[in-house]
């Protein structure tokens, strides 16, 4: 992949200068001041996909996350943003999500994000035994004590907070 070079670097700063002031369309219109060659770029369909959840169009960060998907398929990062857009996007939900991550789990199998996100869907499909499998799996490649924070934060896992309060994650 190539680098990208100014001007189209000054406008993938900006654009994530404006994405952390929330400042969403801002931020969309420096993206879009990208050059047509850049456009496909990773790291400009990345922050497209961050812009474009930060304004919750989910359609739309879909989109840029499948991109990611096709164009890295071994980067983690476009799976779990695909999951995350697909639970939130018309016509998607909690089943899908877990549909497109599941292949993740095997694919990316030192990634604890992914076993963390596969429970937290898990948990909210009522799926408490897969939740807690997932859960531990995470625990197991993230650090016990860091998932536990993480899940305790997390209120998709709100049904399991009282287990995971009262002992350790295996």
């Amino acid at each position: 992949m190539l680098k990208i070079e100014p001007p189209d670097t000054h406008a993938l700063s900006a654009a994530l200068g404006w994405l952390e002031l929330g400042n969403t369309a801002e931020a969309l219109a420096e993206l879009d001041r990208i050059s047509e060659s850049n456009q496909p770029h990773p790291a400009v369909i990345e922050m497209r996909w961050a812009v474009y959840a930060g304004m919750k169009r989910w359609d739309l960060a879909l989109e840029s996350a499948e991109e990611l998907v096709r164009v890295l398929p071994g980067k983690v990062d476009g799976w779990l943003h695909r999951a995350y857009a697909l639970r939130r996007t018309p016509g998607g939900g909690l089943m899908q999500a877990w549909e497109a991550l599941l292949p993740a789990a095997e694919k990316f199998p030192k990634q604890p994000l992914v076993a963390f996100n596969l429970a937290c869907y898990a948990c909210q499909l009522q799926r408490l035994d897969d939740a807690r499998h997932w859960l531990q799996r995470a625990a197991k490649i993230g650090g016990k004590a860091e998932i536990k924070k993480m899940a305790l934060a997390d209120s998709d896992l709100e049904p399991l907070w009282p287990e995971i309060r009262a002992k350790s994650i295996k």
